[in-house]
């Protein structure tokens, strides 16, 4: 691997498969390399929040199962809420 002086007085070079300057000796490939996983994860996470698509560590054909899961979990929430306020009310305590 080759790298081009641009700074010898400082030991830092740049890498030209990568495009980077980093000090000599020492690649950024594998931080480059772990920046670039997390980006992948953290798109995931973000588009968790929509609730659509394709996520990375899905099973095949599951592009609508949060808003599903989503749904039944605020549906029985919403039972049990709405039982407990109506015993209170059934029972006279407000």
């Amino acid at each position: 691997m080759g790298y081009i002086e641009v700074l010898p007085e400082f030991g830092l070079v740049a890498d030209p498969f990568l495009g980077v300057v980093t000090s000599m000796g020492e690649s950024l490939a594998p931080v480059i390399d772990q920046v670039a996983e997390l980006e992948l994860i953290a798109n995931d996470i973000v588009g968790m929040l929509s609730g659509e698509g394709k996520f990375l560590s899905s099973f095949p054909n599951r592009e609508k199962a949060l808003p599903i899961a989503g749904g039944v979990t605020a549906f029985w929430y919403g039972m049990a809420v709405g039982l407990f306020i109506a015993g209170f009310i059934a029972f006279g305590f407000l």
